[in-house]
């Protein structure tokens, strides 16, 4: 025993073997292929149930033989049936349609792909008839279920989701937005904090009871593990669990081990378990904060809850910047209110909830407490930052300049940690560079434009009446914008768009315009010539001030030429025709104008060798006439046009028209940039 405490004493084990971990991840995923478990034409399934989630009419479920699903109740009796027929380790026969997940084709977005990638997942099933095959016989498995059963029958059950297992889901959407916004949404993951309360009070009991330390520590692992379990083995939860039975082991048997060691062992040990944590949020947030809060111990003596919350802060930052693009400035404060009111009152009071239903009263008093505390906090306590996408160099600098700061306490390094910061902020404003994002928007347009950290928006894409009804049917109105576009702006150094520019007032090019300005500052809006139909009037009832019907536009320099022939008898006629020259690099973006308003413009203007044309109505053989082509000779030609469309587009016959040019589409591409730099043109496809 006296060999084993000197050699775990050795700290250059503890880096060793940190540094081996490193090397069998690096080594892992360079070898690492999916289980390919299935194929592609397979329609007929035996599975079993591991987890799901109900919301609204769809139901997603995660099967334990490396497949997810989802399936739409067609009624409010087939979704009752389910949810009384059904449970967890269940054998189900299933029959669906398999389907490859696709890559995310708007840059810095939730990648879909990758998500189950890293679960060793390679389909998405679409499911067209469920039937049971036969019920579940694993006991820990009903205990779980017992546990989801009981938390279903209470009232008000979110926050019991929540903090008992981890699944915020079900809290309102404006309500946790509100969290989101006062940084306090990390409250929520299971870690430390539950692991800490549970262990604590069982510890309470077992004292109460004169069990001896071992005893205690065997019964409350025990415990931890199952509860482990019961949460689907959270990684923050797991990581918690692991540290504390390393930790308790350490102080049985006096192996005086320091504990950030102890934290390196529990990350050599999960992600030999599962290397793919290495890519969760919660492993990766719980385990910089763990980490970091330890060295802050390590070096002051005197630690407080501000202390212990802007440490807290600091740690998380590129963390938190890198998955919203924003930060609150002054988060950590909200913290200092909201642990204890959760840590001592609201979590303890959702356990006991559990155990005895009745006190749900006081656990929604409580919560009604936390919601108002922080709608208030957020009109009051809110300074929001949008930061740019911080690079892999950036962030190791970052924490590199962190750690520094907490071993030698200079101002010298805390200035410069300050001075990165700026850098990463500041960023966009020193990039001279063009780009033309051609974004991926599905059957519709919305180009880019970022000239100088001047930002041009051309369309905003947007559903038909009938793909609208039928997303926001399966969807809970999910919309394109606030997930993925407005995330992407940001992400890019974006704080604001200067102008809105809307080619017309067709759904599938400003379908999401007053999402966009409800959701998004937008400084001018430019609509085109011709009557105002209700999108327009809609959209000009929500902004202070906008443009119609304009003939050119100088924005550094560059002069947007608005190609205006008259005004038409349709909306797609009556589209702004753009023409403008970035270094001398020709772009002309059609809108949905057709062929009369192409052969107008051939008539009024001088036009030849575009560089890029955006091709008009997505390819429409009512566009993109060959006499409008052959006179303008464009060298690159790009489509934007939803997969799989109703409408056929592009047409074969337009793209017999263009094959003189190199084409690209939106439905195979995904967006599409074109980069201008140094008199250089470079181009990139976000490919599906």
């Amino acid at each position: 025993m006296l060999r084993l405490r000197k050699i775990l004493l050795c700290d250059w084990l503890y880096y060793a073997l940190l540094i081996l971990s490193i090397i069998y991840l690096i080594i892992y995923f360079k070898y690492y292929e999916i289980d390919h478990l299935y194929d592609e034409n397979e329609t007929g399934f035996i599975l079993t149930i591991s987890n799901y989630k109900i919301d609204g009419s769809k139901l997603s479920i995660t099967f334990k033989e490396n497949l997810v699903g989802t399936y739409y109740f067609k009624t409010k009796e087939e979704k009752e049936s389910f949810v009384n027929k059904y449970s967890l380790g269940d054998i189900v026969n299933i029959y669906g349609i398999l389907n490859k997940p696709t890559n995310n084709t708007i840059p810095n977005t939730f990648n879909y792909k990758n998500y189950l990638f890293h679960k060793n997942i390679e389909y998405y099933l679409t499911i067209k008839e469920i039937a049971l095959n036969s019920k579940n016989k694993n006991i820990l498995i009903s205990i779980k279920n017992y546990i989801y059963r009981r938390i279903n029958g209470i009232d008000n059950n979110s926050y019991i989701y929540a903090f008992i297992l981890g699944d915020s889901s079900h809290i309102d959407k404006d309500i946790y937005d509100s969290y989101k916004t006062n940084g306090i949404t990390h409250l929520f993951a299971l870690s430390g904090l539950h692991v800490s309360m549970f262990s604590s009070f069982i510890m309470y009991i077992l004292n109460k009871l004169k069990c001896g330390e071992k005893k205690s520590f065997i019964i409350v692992s025990s415990f931890l593990i199952f509860y482990s379990f019961i949460a689907s083995f959270s990684p923050s939860i797991l990581r918690a669990t692991f540290f504390f039975i390393l930790s308790n082991i350490n102080k049985i048997y006096y192996f005086f081990i320091k504990q950030k060691y102890l934290l390196f062992l529990t990350f050599i040990i999960m992600i030999v378990i599962n290397p793919n944590y290495i890519f969760n949020y919660g492993f990766i947030m719980s385990f910089t904060i763990t980490l970091f809060i330890i060295l802050f111990n390590e070096n002051y003596d005197k630690s407080s809850v501000l202390k212990i919350s802007f440490i807290s802060f600091l740690s998380s930052l590129p963390i938190i910047i890198n998955m919203t693009y924003e930060i609150n400035i002054i988060g950590f404060i909200n913290n200092i209110l909201f642990i204890p009111f959760v840590t001592y009152l609201v979590f303890p009071c959702t356990l006991l909830t559990l155990i005895i239903p009745g006190l749900n009263i006081i656990l929604k008093i409580l919560t009604n407490i936390m919601e108002t505390i922080s709608g208030l906090s957020t009109n009051i306590l809110n300074i929001e930052i949008m930061i740019q996408r911080m690079t892999s160099l950036e962030i190791i600098i970052y924490y590199v300049l962190l750690i520094v700061i907490l071993k030698s306490k200079r101002k010298l390094f805390k200035l410069l940690i300050v001075i990165l910061l700026l850098i990463v902020y500041f960023k966009p404003y020193f990039d001279s560079n063009t780009y033309v994002y051609y974004i991926d928007v599905g059957q519709g347009d919305s180009i880019l434009i970022l000239d100088k950290n001047t930002s041009i928006l051309i369309d905003t894409g947007g559903k038909s009446n009938y793909y609208e009804e039928e997303w926001a049917k399966k969807n809970n109105s999910f919309n394109l914008m606030t997930s993925s576009m407005i995330p992407f702006f940001k992400s890019i150094g974006i704080r604001k768009l200067d102008y809105l520019i809307l080619s017309h007032g067709d759904a599938d090019h400003m379908g999401w315009a007053n999402v966009l300005v409800n959701n998004f500052k937008v400084e001018n809006v430019i609509f085109n010539c011709g009557s105002l139909n209700y999108l327009e009037k809609e959209l000009i009832s929500n902004i202070d001030s906008y443009q119609v019907c304009i003939n050119d536009l100088v924005i550094n320099d560059n002069t947007f030429y608005f190609l205006q022939t008259g005004e038409y008898n349709n909306e797609n006629d009556n589209s702004n025709v753009i023409y403008v020259e970035f270094e001398g690099y020709k772009f002309l973006f059609m809108g949905d104008a057709g062929i009369e308003k192409e052969k107008d413009i051939m008539n009024k203007y001088s036009l030849s060798n575009i560089d890029i044309l955006k091709i008009g109505h997505h390819g429409s053989k009512t566009s993109s006439g060959a006499d409008f082509i052959n006179r303008i000779k464009p060298k690159y030609s790009v489509i934007s046009v939803g997969k799989n469309n109703k409408y056929g587009h592009p047409n074969s016959e337009v793209l017999n028209v263009l094959s003189g040019s190199k084409i690209y589409r939106t439905d195979i591409d995904g967006s599409i940039l074109f980069k201008i730099y140094d008199n250089g043109l470079q181009m990139e496809c976000f490919s599906p």
